[in-house]
């Protein structure tokens, strides 16, 4: 363990860290190189530009599908806020207070 106390950490879960970190890092880089190096049509950028969406419909989406009132009820305060701001950042917080609130209330 490095330090004392309840801030000790584990050198094996620090290094899982580091590595994703650097994992993410040469991904997001060799995306760039390698856009820059074809020739991107129309098709691609329009898909390349819902990407983050449909990640985020993928992650959701099942646990959605599974949960209950409380997550439903999320859903719905999602939806309203993206209507009214058109954004997803804006979106996506207000439906992780919304379900953490719910699940308290419920």
């Amino acid at each position: 363990m490095i330090g004392e106390g309840p801030f000790a950490l584990d050198p094996f879960v620090v290094g899982v860290v580091i590595a994703m970190a650097l994992v993410t890092a040469v991904t997001k880089v060799g995306g760039f190189w390698l856009l820059r190096r074809i020739d991107v049509s129309e098709r691609l950028e329009a898909g390349l530009s819902v990407l983050p969406g449909a990640i985020v419909i993928a992650i959701l989406g099942p646990e959605l599908a599974a949960g209950g009132p409380a997550e439903w009820g999320a859903a719905g305060i999602v939806l309203l806020i993206m209507w009214r701001t058109e954004s997803i950042l804006l979106s996506l917080c207000g439906g992780v207070g919304a379900v953490a609130l719910f699940r308290a209330l419920i």
